[in-house]
C-alpha cells in the first residue's frame, strides 16, 4: 500500500512539473510575441520620423531654391537698370569727349553740342579708334529739320545734305542710350563762313 502511495505521488508530483513546464513555456511564448509587437512598433515610429524628416529637408530645400531664385531675379533686375544708367552716362560723356564736342569752334564753350565736321573727317579714320569708347554701335541722326526724303546716311559725297551719320556698327547686344545734342557745322554763305547748328539725337550701344 505504501508503495502504491509513493508511485501516485510521484506521479502527482511529475504532473505538476509538465503542468509548471506547460505554462513556463505559454509565458515565454507571450513575452517573445510581446517584444515582436514592440520590435514592430519601434520600426515604425522610426521610419515615421525618417518620413517625417525628409518631408522637412525636402520642404526646405524648396524654400531654399525659391528664395535663390528671387535673389537671382532681384540681381538681374538691379544689373539691367545698372547697364541702362551706364549706357545713358556713357551717350553723355560720349557728346562731350574731344572727339565729337563743338569745344570753342562755335562761340563760346557748350555742352551737348557735336561738332558735324569733325565727326566727318573721324568717320574716315573710324577703324584707327577700335574698342576706343567700349561701346558697338555709335549713330548720330538729324531729327530737325526734318528731311522729306528719309534717312539719308552721310559720306564725304553728300555731306551735308544728309542726316544719319553711322560712325560704329556691331552686334546689337547690350543696351543702348541716347541723348538729345546740338549738331553745329561751318557753312559757307557766299563771301563769308557761318556757323549753322541744328538738332540731332546721339545713340550709342
Amino acid at each position: 500500500f505504501l508503495t502504491k502511495l509513493k508511485s501516485l505521488g510521484i506521479l502527482a508530483v511529475d504532473v505538476m512539473i509538465k503542468n509548471k513546464k506547460a505554462q513556463l513555456k505559454t509565458k515565454k511564448l507571450k513575452i517573445s510575441s510581446l517584444q515582436l509587437l514592440k520590435n514592430r512598433s519601434a520600426q515604425l515610429k522610426i521610419q515615421q520620423m525618417a518620413f517625417v524628416l525628409v518631408a522637412v529637408v525636402l520642404f526646405f530645400v524648396v524654400v531654399g531654391i525659391f528664395i535663390l531664385k528671387v535673389s537671382v531675379a532681384n540681381l538681374r533686375e538691379q544689373k539691367d537698370v545698372l547697364e541702362e544708367d551706364n549706357a545713358r552716362l556713357l551717350v553723355a560723356k560720349l557728346a562731350n569727349s574731344p572727339e565729337f564736342s563743338c569745344g570753342e569752334g562755335f562761340g563760346t564753350a557748350r555742352a551737348n553740342c557735336i561738332d558735324l565736321d569733325k565727326v566727318m573727317m573721324l568717320k574716315e579714320n573710324i577703324e584707327k579708334y577700335t574698342g576706343f569708347w567700349g561701346v558697338g554701335n555709335i549713330e548720330i541722326i538729324r531729327i530737325y529739320p526734318v528731311r522729306e526724303e528719309g534717312n539719308i546716311e552721310c559720306n564725304l559725297g553728300n555731306y551735308p545734305n544728309c542726316n544719319w551719320i553711322k560712325l560704329k556698327e556691331g552686334a546689337e547686344t547690350g543696351f543702348g542710350g541716347e541723348t538729345y545734342v546740338s549738331l553745329c557745322r561751318k557753312e559757307k554763305y557766299t563771301d563769308k563762313i557761318d556757323n549753322k547748328c541744328e538738332i540731332g539725337k546721339l545713340i550709342a550701344g
